[in-house]
């Protein structure tokens, strides 16, 4: 007797006992997921046991030899239906399905293109078109004007705006942080003896834009060696594809950039690593996903399949093996335009450092999406440290508004990623601890400041 296929929606037998299960074994699936006779449970299930055994014979031939229960316990021991089921229960209309999103072209941005490259966004049914862009103000001004829909920002690029700080206040959401790491501090070839920061009085370095980590970072940096950003050394703002020429023509004496600038620097024998923001405070947030509150409030379902292709992207960037084969994805023209080799070196961490050295650090860079809020507090501490800021700021307010760290942790969940329990962490910088609690106190222990 032929067997009947209990994931065929197309067959007439129903013989299961609550009658709603085109046979037992669809029945005893769906109950034993735990949803009872859930329409999501049942399609999503249905949906894997289809993907994992494309032919209909194949499906019979498994059930046949295993029983729909041993069949249940063996594939949801590999599947997270919970959370499949999750997310396709919460899955409404989208609300608007063509999308313009900005991006610059440097390695923090990689879950982005990724996600295109990849077909992340239209799993997720929006049709993305990516807009590459020259630099940090222009992305911003183009959110405002709503010209993109979502983008690509700097980390504190979402808390200045809600702000005011730089443009006009406008509420912004942070749901996605793109990449932890990713950064250097290069140095023109001429100063390979010149190291000590000390000794850096009068040079000139190009920083991205004012709100960002590069200009934070640095900042904080030189002062930790005694320089006074502002008297001290000159900075300037520039866009990142503009940094290595500059450096070439000696315009600048060094940078502080995302990759893969530094990279392409000691690739073309014009600059050195002198090192890696990761040295100066490991695992630190650079780049984020973001867009209007006004957006995210008109779109939520928008919003939110946004918010999973992006975070997919980033889960599957963050693997070490899977790094090799993202860098020649998102090399091309189109996205970062640089070299293979130049891509590889920075998302696999090994890599010439420009001094004869080959440097072998995985964590060069790396992809978390989860948004701290005490990530976002020091940035607030460095706002009003440098004069970007004026007055009392309520940082925990500000954060908890702008970096949505509980709908972060509900996505990443949904996704089977670990996710913390806190929005809250001590942060260990330049051998200091910042403790997110005590914002003004860490102010006060740092001597140099605007």
């Amino acid at each position: 007797m032929a067997l009947h296929d209990p994931f065929d929606a197309n067959s007439s037998i129903s013989s299961c006992n609550c009658g709603q299960h085109a046979s037992q074994a669809q029945h005893d699936i769906a109950v034993g997921a735990g949803d009872g006779d859930a329409p999501n449970g049942r399609l999503v299930q249905t949906a894997v046991m289809k993907a994992l055994f494309p032919r209909d014979a194949e499906r019979r031939n498994f059930l046949a030899a295993v029983g729909a229960s041993t069949a249940w316990a063996a594939i949801s021991s590999l599947v997270p239906f919970g959370a499949l089921e999750a997310m396709a229960q919460e899955k409404g209309p989208l609300e608007k399905k063509d999308l313009k999103i900005g991006f610059l072209p440097i390695t923090c941005a990689t879950p982005i293109i990724f996600a295109g490259a990849a077909d992340f966004y239209a799993k997720e049914g929006l049709n993305v078109s990516l807009q590459k862009t020259a630099g940090w103000a222009i992305v911003r001004d183009k959110v405002l004007a709503k010209e993109f829909d979502a983008s690509h920002m700097l980390s504190p690029m979402p808390l200045a705006i809600t702000m005011g700080a730089g443009s006009g206040a406008v509420p912004m959401v942070m749901p996605v942080m793109e990449n932890i790491n990713g950064n250097a501090i290069t140095l023109a070839m001429r100063h390979k003896n010149n190291r000590d920061p000390k000794n850096w009085k009068g040079m000139k370095f190009a920083i991205p834009f004012d709100y960002s980590m590069h200009n934070f970072l640095l900042r904080h940096y030189l002062a930790e060696h005694g320089l006074d950003p502002d008297k001290d050394v000159q900075l300037r703002v520039m866009a990142p594809p503009d940094m290595v020429a500059n450096l070439k023509s000696d315009n600048i004496d060094g940078f502080i950039v995302a990759e893969p600038f530094n990279q392409r620097a000691v690739y073309e024998n014009i600059g050195f690593i002198h090192a890696l923001t990761s040295e100066i405070w490991d695992n630190h947030p650079c780049c984020a996903f973001a867009a209007t509150g006004e957006f995210a409030k008109q779109n939520p379902n928008t919003f939110a399949a946004l918010v999973r292709a992006i975070m997919r992207a980033t889960q599957f960037a963050h693997k070490p093996e899977n790094r090799k084969g993202v860098a020649q994805m998102i090399a091309p023209a189109n996205y970062l335009n640089q070299p293979v080799t130049v891509v590889e070196q920075v998302l696999t961490g090994r890599f010439a450092d420009g001094l004869g050295k080959v440097r072998d650090l995985p964590n060069r860079i790396d992809f978390d999406p989860f948004p701290w809020h005490s990530m976002a507090i020091w940035m607030l501490t460095q706002m009003k440290r440098w004069g970007y800021i004026k007055g009392d700021v309520n940082y925990k307010d500000i954060a908890e508004k702008v970096y949505l760290a509980t709908d972060a942790r509900k996505r990443m969940q949904e996704l089977g990623m670990p996710a913390p329990k806190s929005n809250m962490s001590t942060h260990q910088i330049m051998g200091k601890t910042f403790d997110p609690a005590k914002p003004d106190a860490y102010l006060k222990t740092l001597s140099i400041k605007a």
